[in-house]
């Protein structure tokens, strides 16, 4: 196995200067998308499957729906999650799983989960709950690796949640075994310039021969209208754990 370069020192909230700069880069990230989409022919053609796409915290399927159309062009079948905003609320993920049960039925074959943020810690943790259904996960700046790291994001959580308890029952089936690797491929995405959440913690702790760490450059939250992170979608979404093998940038 090979281990994923770590810094040993403490994993440190992003800085200041860099969160405030999210609310500005995002929008040079849409522009890049929209000039991107207009000229892009895809060099691959999907073969049809399912593709669930989890937004991110305060995050809802409107935010999602640039890069769900950008999967539809690639030739596969995207889904929006359809719990309205995401609140945080686990109770939710219940419904979710239901949904991965009703398109594995519908389409005969696994979905692949694409996660973004919070979605992409979820995405993982569905693979656990039901990897027979699920062929892939993709996570986008989803600090699964670290969860009660620093961030700039956490204060918003607990203003909105006024402080509710998890219940034991939610820790035990979606909170205990966050940072454990889903038994499925997974790429995990992320960028060192991200404002809301750790790089560091948006990495698998090990790489090996189904799972892998992508540096891009971006911010948090543009990820999901990012033409470089589009490019890793249309070559990962290619592959089953059958015949997965690494990105290889070009």
């Amino acid at each position: 196995m090979v281990k994923s370069s770590q810094i040993s020192s403490p994993i440190q909230r992003p800085s200041f200067l860099k969160y405030v700069g999210e609310h500005i880069r995002v929008w040079g990230e849409l522009r890049r998308s929209y000039y991107f989409r207009r000229s892009y022919q895809p060099v691959t053609k999907g073969d049809g499957h399912p593709v669930l796409v989890i937004p991110g915290f305060l995050g809802s399927d409107l935010s999602t729906g640039r890069v769900r159309r950008f999967i539809e062009r690639l030739g596969y079948t995207p889904y929006g999650w359809d719990q309205e905003r995401n609140l945080g609320n686990l109770d939710k993920l219940n419904t979710v799983i239901q949904k991965i049960e009703e398109l594995h039925d519908q389409h005969q074959t696994k979905v692949s989960l694409l996660g973004w943020s919070l979605g992409g810690v979820y995405a993982r943790q569905l693979a656990k709950a039901k990897p027979e259904s699920v062929r892939q996960v993709i996570t986008m700046g989803s600090p699964f690796a670290g969860i009660n790291e620093p961030n700039n994001a956490k204060w918003l959580f607990d203003i909105i949640n006024r402080g509710k308890e998890i219940s034991e029952e939610n820790k035990k089936r979606w909170m205990l075994d966050i940072p454990a690797p889903a038994p499925v491929p997974t790429t995990a995405i992320y960028s060192k310039n991200d404002g809301i959440v750790p790089w560091q913690a948006c990495m698998e702790i090990t790489e090996d021969e189904l799972r892998q760490n992508i540096e891009i450059e971006g911010c948090h939250f543009g990820l999901g209208h990012n033409p470089e992170v589009w490019k890793i979608l249309e070559d990962r979404l290619q592959y089953s754990q059958k015949n997965w093998k690494k990105f290889k940038k070009s």
